[in-house]
């Protein structure tokens, strides 16, 4: 089968699908042949991911604070082959003043959300299919005002091992993103270049992820059937500096 088809015939299920990451795997598993489901929380952002495929995408949206949109979804996709979920929300600041509903939400998108997911979803998933979440390199590298996402990343990797045993043969993976050019920190403005290059500079790889790293790890972590309960640190190393 060539590189362009390793998805072919296969039914995915992207939870954030209106991020950068999230259009940027949808854009890849299309051409790479997969049937998709793009959700997430804003149905404009679904709608603008699906208008860039090469292929059919049901547009399904969900709230991961949310078990009953949750339950929907599942009821939406039917049985498939693999589920990504790239949600994340940040509850960053000093511990002394974070607000609980951002931590919870924060939960939710990263621990709680997953394992509703799991819940709901698993018994849609075909034995030879995967879920894969994005956990983070705070969880390896803690940072004061960062104490929630540590936290949170740091549960999930924990989660991905327990799901894999419990759901097996069905396997449950994580990518671990670095700092990854994607487009989030362009809100630095004239300061982002300096910021990437510091980055570049420091860690084992000398350089800054792109979005492009993150799909290839994940459409791995989809297609490598002896690979589950693992973290895919895609990180330049940037956890051991």
């Amino acid at each position: 089968m060539a590189v362009t088809d390793v998805l072919a015939g296969q039914r995915l299920v992207i939870v954030g699908a209106g991020s950068h990451t999230g259009r940027a795997l949808a854009r890849a598993a299309s051409a790479a042949g997969a049937d998709l489901v793009l959700a997430g929380p804003d149905p404009r952002k679904l709608e603008w991911t699906a208008g860039e495929l090469a292929g059919p995408a049901q547009v399904t949206p969900v709230d991961l604070t949310d078990e009953g949109s949750i339950a929907n979804l599942a009821a939406e996709v039917g049985n498939f082959q693999h589920l990504v979920s790239t949600a994340a929300m940040h509850a960053n600041g000093p511990v002394t003043e974070l607000d609980l509903q951002d931590i919870q939400r924060a939960f939710s998108a990263k621990v709680i959300g997953p394992l509703l997911l799991a819940k709901h979803l698993a018994p849609r998933v075909r034995e030879e299919g995967s879920f894969t979440f994005f956990s983070g390199v705070a969880a390896w590298r803690p940072a004061p005002e960062r104490t929630v996402m540590a936290t949170t990343n740091g549960a999930l990797s924990f989660l991905v091992q327990a799901l894999a045993v419990e759901l097996a043969p069905v396997r449950v993976n994580a990518i671990s993103p670095g700092i990854v050019d994607t487009g989030s920190w362009d809100r630095m403005g004239s300061e982002k270049a300096a910021f990437l290059r510091g980055v570049a500079e420091r860690n084992p790889a000398r350089q800054v992820g792109t979005v492009d790293d993150l799909v290839q790890a994940v459409i791995y972590t989809l297609t490598s059937p002896y690979v589950t309960g693992t973290v895919l640190h895609v990180d330049g190393g940037g956890r051991l500096v």
